[in-house]
């Protein structure tokens, strides 16, 4: 337990800081499983959507320090990566 008012309110402050990250963190969690279901669904037009929320708040998490920017950076490019393929099938079998 906290011995002093200054670390009393570290405490609180603590808690809401985590509680406020976790949150952030299972936001993106969702909107990353929504963007590989669009891609394994093959709906090109959603996975695009979810995409650029995906994106948003990749970029807006570690921007903040909630994940590392690295973290961020990779896990946009594999889901481009994804689109992009489901992309280029889209286009293969339009054209073929």
């Amino acid at each position: 337990m906290p011995n002093t008012k200054s670390a009393e309110k570290r405490l609180r402050q603590n808690e809401q800081r985590r509680q406020r990250n976790r949150a952030v963190r299972s936001a993106i969690r969702t909107q990353v499983r929504k963007v590989r279901e669009a891609v394994k669904a093959g709906d090109l037009a959603r996975a695009e959507t979810e995409l650029k929320q995906a994106v948003r708040r990749l970029d807006r998490a570690a921007s903040h320090r909630v994940i590392h920017p690295n973290a961020a950076a990779r896990t946009k490019s594999r889901l481009s990566a994804r689109v992009k393929q489901l992309k280029q099938k889209a286009a293969a079998g339009a054209g073929g």
